[in-house]
C-alpha cells in the first residue's frame, strides 16, 4: 500500500503484549551511542526483559575491547535503574564492531553471519543530524548507511520488522505532512554515485540546486532515504518513524535528561549565558517537539505493531508529532522558558540574561549587530590588551550559524496528519499505555520545561542543584551591571541627543541672526565695492 498501512486490515492487534511482542526476540540497532539510542537499549533493556540479545553496531576505538567499551557504555546515567534493578540484562547486549560509513558496514565475517541468522527486528537510528553538514558527509552517513543496513537486512532469515527512524520534517516543501510515501526529489542510488564521483567545489556549485528549497542537507537527505527504504517495499517488512524536533526526556529513565546542545537546547544554553539577546521567529506559530522517552516508547510500539503485519509489501508510516493535539506557540515556549531560568539560573554566564523574540528579521538582524557582535568585539578587544586568547566572536559566529539554521523551523508552519500514531495508541492495552505512553496530550508543557532546564543545567552543563543560590547571586550582579550599563546607555543617548540639539540650534542662531543683521545692512561690507566696480 503506497499510501500507507490502513490499520483496520490488520490480523487481531490485541494479542499479546508490547513486552511479549519482543520475549525471546534478537534486536539490531544502529545509532545505539546516540542520545535516541541510548533511551531505546535503557527501555528494551528494562521493560522488555525476556528479549533474547540485542546487537549494537558500535565503531570500533584504537587500543580498547569490545568488553572495556560495552562497560563505558552501560556506565552511562540512563543505565542506572537497570544497573541497580535488572543487572543481569546488561548481558543481553552484545557490541557489533562496525561503522555505517564502511562498505558492508565494516563487520568481520562471523559477525556478519551471526546478525543475518540471528536477528529479527533492525531500528535503524544512525543518522547525522547537523543540518550545517556538507553534502558530501550527510550522503554518506544518512543515504548510503541506509543502503548499507537495508542490504544486510535484506539477508537476514528471520527479519520480521524494520522500523527506519525519519523525521517529520523530511518535506519540509509540504505544508501537510501525512503518514504515506513522498517521491524523493531525485533517485536517491544516482544522488549516492554521482555525489561519490564529484568533487567538493563541484557539489558546492550544484548543492543549492539539488536541495530545491528544502533548507538544509539534513532534510534533503532524509526524503531522498525515506524514498530509498520505500524502494525495499516486498523484500522487508517496513515501518518508517517520522518524529519532529526531538527533545529531552519527561519521565523516564531521568526528568530532563538530555544530551548535546542541538536545536532548542543550545538556544536554551546561549540564551541562559547571556550570549544570545535576539531570535527571529513568529511567536504565534506553533513549536512542535517530543520529548526522547515518549518518542522512542512509541517506535518500540511501532516494531510490535509492525512485526504483526504479514505483509512486506506494505509501508506503515507514523508521524510523532504534537502541535495537533497539545499545541503550544514559540512565544509561549520562549516566555516559559525565560521565567524558569531566571528563578533556575546557570552558574556562568556572560550577561544577564534578557533576550527576546523578534518577529522582523531586519529587526532581528539589527538587534544582532548591537547585542550579539559588537560586545563581542568589545570583549575580544579587551582580552587582546589583557594578553588573554579572544573568544567571543569565534562563540558568537557560531550562534549566529546555528540561528540561521534554526529560524527556518520558528517562522514557519506544518500541519502535520498523525492518524496511524493515534489509532496504535488507542489499540494498546491499558497496562501498555502506562509502560509505553506516547499520548502527547499527556505533556504538560509548564512542568516539563521546567525539568527541561534543569536538566539542560545538571546533565549537560554539569551544574549541581547545589549550586543554584551561588548562580542566583551571579544572576542579581549580572542584572544590577545590565541596568547600569542600560542606564548608562540611555544618559549617553540624551548627551549625544543634546548635543545634537545646542550644534543644531546653534547653527540657526548663527544663520538668523546673519538674516537680520543683512536686512538691517550690516552684513554687506563689499557692498559698496561691488558698486565702485561697476
Amino acid at each position: 500500500m503506497d499510501e500507507g498501512l490502513a490499520m483496520t486490515k490488520l490480523p487481531n492487534p490485541q494479542v499479546g503484549s508490547i513486552a511479549e511482542a519482543y520475549a525471546g526476540r534478537s534486536i539490531f540497532i544502529t545509532g545505539a551511542t546516540g542520545f535516541m539510542g541510548k533511551i531505546m537499549v535503557e527501555k528494551l533493556l528494562r521493560d522488555c526483559g525476556d528479549i533474547r540479545c540485542i546487537y549494537l553496531l558500535i565503531r570500533p576505538k584504537k587500543g580498547v575491547d569490545p568488553a572495556q567499551r560495552k562497560d563505558e557504555y552501560v556506565k552511562n546515567l540512563v543505565f542506572e535503574q537497570v544497573r541497580e534493578k535488572y543487572s543481569d540484562r546488561l548481558e543481553k547486549i552484545r557490541l557489533i564492531r562496525g561503522d555505517i560509513l564502511s562498505q558492508g558496514l565494516g563487520l568481520s565475517e562471523a559477525d556478519h553471519r551471526e546478525l543475518v541468522e540471528n536477528v529479527e527486528m533492525v531500528f535503524h537510528c544512525a543518522a547525522n543530524v547537523r543540518f550545517d553538514q556538507h553534502i558530501r558527509q550527510a550522503v554518506d552517513i544518512n543515504l548510503n548507511g541506509t543502503i548499507r543496513v537495508l542490504a544486510l537486512a535484506e539477508k537476514m532469515h528471520k527479519l520480521v520488522s524494520f522500523v527506519h527512524v525519519s523525521t517529520a520534517y523530511c518535506q519540509c516543501n509540504e505544508p501537510v505532512l501525512e503518514e504515506k510515501h513522498y517521491t524523493a526529489p531525485q533517485n536517491p542510488e544516482g544522488i549516492s554515485k554521482m555525489v561519490g564521483l564529484l568533487d567538493d567545489d563541484i557539489l558546492d556549485l550544484i548543492t543549492p540546486r539539488l536541495l530545491n528549497n528544502l533548507p538544509n542537507t539534513y532534510a534533503y537527505t532524509k526524503a531522498l532515504t525515506e524514498d530509498l527504504v520505500y524502494q525495499s517495499r516486498g523484500k522487508i517488512p517496513l515501518a518508517i518513524a517520522r518524529p519532529s524536533i526531538v527533545t529531552a526526556a519527561m519521565k523516564e529513565p531521568l526528568p530532563g535528561w538530555g544530551e548535546g546542545t542541538n536545536g532548542p537546547t543550545g538556544l536554551l544554553i546561549g540564551a541562559g549565558r547571556g550570549v544570545i539577546r535576539s531570535m527571529h521567529c513568529n511567536p504565534e506559530y506553533y513549536a512542535d517537539f517530543m520529548p526522547v522517552d515518549m518518542t522512542m516508547n512509541a517506535i518500540i510500539a511501532i516494531g510490535a505493531e509492525r512485526m504483526r503485519n504479514p505483509r512486506k509489501d506494505d509501508v506503515m508510516y507514523y508521524n510523532l508529532t504534537s502541535s495537533g493535539d497539545n499545541p503550544i506557540s514559540w512565544g509561549e515556549v520562549l516566555e516559559t522558558g525565560r521565567k524558569v531560568l531566571n528563578e533556575n539560573p546557570f552558574c556562568f554566564a556572560l550577561w544577564y540574561p534578557d533576550g527576546s523574540i523578534k518577529s522582523n528579521y531586519f529587526y532581528h538582524l539589527l538587534c544582532v549587530i548591537f547585542f550579539h557582535f559588537l560586545p563581542a568585539y568589545l570583549i575580544d578587544f579587551l582580552l587582546f590588551i589583557l594578553r588573554r586568547k579572544p573568544f567571543l566572536v569565534k562563540v558568537q559566529k557560531k550562534i549566529s550559524s546555528g540561528l540561521t539554521i534554526l529560524q527556518y523551523y520558528t517562522t514557519k508552519q506544518w500541519v502535520f496528519k498523525c492518524n496511524n500514531t493515534k489509532n496504535l495508541y488507542n489499540r494498546l492495552s491499558e497496562a501498555d499505555r502506562k509502560r509505553f505512553y506516547f499520548d502527547v496530550n499527556e505533556i504538560n508543557y509548564k512542568t516539563y520545561l521546567y525539568d527541561f532546564i534543569l536538566g539542560a543545567r545538571q546533565y549537560i552543563l554539569k551544574e549541581a542543584p547545589e549550586t543554584l543560590p551561588q548562580a542566583r547571586k551571579l544572576l542579581r550582579k549580572l542584572y544590577i551591571m545590565d541596568k547600569i550599563v542600560q542606564v548608562g546607555i540611555y544618559i549617553l543617548g540624551l548627551w549625544l541627543a543634546w548635543t545634537y540639539f545646542e550644534v543644531v540650534t546653534g547653527s540657526i542662531q548663527y544663520v538668523f541672526d546673519n538674516a537680520i543683521a543683512g536686512l538691517r545692512g550690516n552684513s554687506y561690507p563689499s557692498t559698496g565695492a561691488v558698486r565702485q566696480g561697476l
